[in-house]
């Protein structure tokens, strides 16, 4: 896996502020929770100063006035006190606890609808774990930190001013003393804060790495079984875990290390504050409440900073996750429609009181003014690469028209998928164009283009719900009976209605309570119930059995009138009605014509029908002798 995808366990050793600054003004449409939130926190610190200046008073009143010193007073103003404290913490919780939901939702969704508009390419080079993590931790964990972190951010510089400010009103000499520990503390707190952060984030990097090794090893079981790969697997799963058992224990350690410290240190401040206060509240110079006050402050001080270092080490922590999710959120698709489309679109869409929606197949007129109805697809010179691979197709031409069946076949990685996909613009070509009726067809709207398509994979896709959702997924407003009539012509209604519920039943995590043939007929109907114009199989029978695929072959005739539509065959008895069959080579067209036509030419088509034909009458043979034995 390349280096991108391990950011997740990356450090910065700098804090990227126009990063945060970037993320923070996300916070700034919540005004209504970001405001009172500040304001909840700078209350919340001024309580908490007030709390000991309540304890010097009442400890300097009782020793003026002994039991004539005003009780009831006390108790007023300290519950007073208390109310607004409680009503902070009441406030800041639902306040950081709503703009965090707020933030996550957002930048969930900006990065998911980010995440359909990219091309293809985009997820060719990047795993889907990477993705939902994007999507899920990374997401939330931002959320956290700008809506906790602004909180004890603010909380915290406010208590340590009101400390400082504190300590040198009541006593200057011996408040800078005391203050005096503070950059010992910080730094300290600052150094622990970053080490503990990354013994953390190894334990959950093994953690995730041993789920992992759960997972691979409860999916692989059966293989594993059968190449006896239990004891080296074991010994994986062994180092892994050892690894996670020793950034547990410095983890621990580096906590046990801490603690201890930044405790003497506080103590230490304290200590200093009794012993020179002492001396001057035995003189005189300072009332007994000042010094308890000078004794809790001291005290105090370890809290705010800790505060701010284990944030400010949160923030360096996750900036990793912050240019990650920003890098999505800003990334511009390779593949989109350009500014003259967009503005044909948007005049488009203002010519008329109700613009006809793109997903409408019947319109005489596409969402960008242009013609709907696609006559002809050519290619004209198209080169095309992925990346930085090698050339896959070379000056490559043809043209297709409406109505004509174009089988592909050829050896794997002559470019039979790269055509489709071309066709289909999930990728453009490097050099040459690609026309829709005589127009480069990056000149028409994508969406428009794309909802003429109905694709078919070999390995079919159906979503959890029941039969009828996925038929109609591609086409929402198809009534009930526009269902069933698209499953009829696939040859699926039998067998939906030998299930349980009928067209209600449910297919399952992924279709997984129907065999691949049965998902491959809903995908048939599911494609044409979408009425497109382009149709696309890519190996849709090779990985179904013969009486299924007899079934499709039957709708075929219905599936494929009227469209233009790209076939890529395995076995090529699905393609022997093609209009015309192109033997795809090193990105080339090497043979082109009807079945018939290309098996008189004896040329390499005629090596792969005879080939593909002699083995599967092997095949028929051998299953006859064995159902007589």
């Amino acid at each position: 896996m390349s280096a991108q995808f391990h950011q997740e366990d990356e450090f910065s050793a700098r804090l990227d502020t126009g990063l945060w600054w970037k993320i923070f003004r996300r916070s700034l449409r919540y005004k209504r929770q970001l405001y009172p939130l500040f304001a909840s926190a700078v209350v919340l610190a001024v309580c908490d100063a007030l709390f000991v200046q309540i304890t010097r008073w009442v400890i300097d009143g009782v020793v003026r006035d002994g039991a004539a010193a005003p009780f009831g007073r006390y108790v007023a103003v300290y519950l007073a006190i208390t109310v607004v404290f409680s009503g902070c913490v009441w406030s800041f919780i639902n306040l950081a606890g709503s703009l965090c939901n707020h933030l996550a939702h957002d930048i969930r969704t900006e990065s998911f609808d980010k995440l359909q508009a990219l091309e293809f390419a985009f997820f060719d080079t990047r795993p889907v774990g990477w993705l939902i993590s994007r999507l899920t931790s990374d997401c939330d964990r931002l959320a956290r930190v700008i809506g906790w972190g602004l909180l004890d951010i603010t909380w915290g510089i406010t208590y340590v001013v009101m400390i400082a400010a504190s300590l040198l009103y009541m006593n200057w000499r011996l408040g800078l003393i005391v203050i005096g520990v503070v950059p010992p503390l910080a730094l300290i707190s600052r150094i622990f804060q970053k080490k503990m952060l990354l013994s953390s984030r190894e334990i959950r990097k093994y953690n995730s790495q041993i789920t992992a090794g759960y997972n691979e090893s409860i999916q692989g079981v059966r293989t594993t079984k059968t190449l006896v790969r239990e004891a080296e697997n074991l010994k994986e799963f062994q180092s892994l875990s050892a690894a996670m058992f020793d950034a547990s224990v410095l983890n621990a350690r580096q906590t046990s290390i801490y603690y201890p410290i930044v405790t003497t240190l506080g103590s230490l401040a304290a200590g200093l504050a009794l012993w020179r206060g002492g001396y001057l509240t035995a003189g005189g110079a300072m009332s007994l409440g000042t010094l308890v006050a000078f004794v809790n402050f001291a005290g105090q001080f370890f809290n705010p900073i800790n505060q701010l270092a284990q944030r400010l080490t949160e923030m360096q922590g996750a900036q990793a996750a912050g240019e990650r999710v920003l890098g999505l959120l800003e990334t511009i698709p390779a593949i989109k429609d350009s500014d003259a489309v967009t503005a044909k679109i948007a005049a488009h869409a203002a010519s008329v009181p109700s613009p006809s929606k793109i997903e409408n197949p019947n319109s005489n007129i596409a969402d960008d003014g242009g013609p709907a109805r696609i006559d002809a697809i050519e290619f004209r010179n198209v080169t095309f690469r992925y990346e930085n691979g090698p050339v896959v197709l070379h000056d490559f031409n043809l043209t297709v028209r409406a109505g004509e069946t174009i089988a592909l076949v050829g050896p794997s990685g002559g470019g039979k998928s790269t055509i489709v996909s071309l066709v289909c613009r999930f990728y453009e070509p490097v050099s040459g164009s690609i026309l829709i009726n005589g127009t480069d067809y990056r000149e028409r709207s994508l969406a428009w283009l794309q909802s003429q398509l109905g694709i078919v994979l070999q390995t079919p896709h159906l979503f959890k719900g029941n039969v009828r959702e996925n038929i109609r997924y591609g086409r929402l407003t198809a009534t009930d009976a526009e269902v069933e009539a698209a499953a009829k012509l696939v040859n699926a209604h039998e067998f939906i209605m030998q299930m349980e519920n009928g067209y209600d039943s449910s297919v399952g995590e992924g279709g997984n309570r129907l065999s691949t043939g049965q998902r491959q007929l809903l995908s048939f109907a599911r494609a044409l119930l979408a009425n497109p114009q382009i149709f696309v199989m890519d190996e849709a029978t090779s990985s179904i059995d013969t009486e299924t695929e007899q079934l499709i072959q039957r709708g075929l005739e219905t599936i494929f009138s009227g469209r233009i539509s790209f076939v890529i065959a395995h076995r090529l008895s699905t393609i022997r009605r093609a209009d015309r069959i192109l033997v795809i080579t090193g990105g080339r067209i090497e043979e082109s014509g009807t079945h018939a036509e290309l098996l008189r030419r004896r040329g390499h088509y005629y090596e792969l029908y005879t080939s593909q034909f002699r083995r599967e009458r092997e095949e028929a043979v051998l299953e006859g002798s064995a159902g007589i034995s």
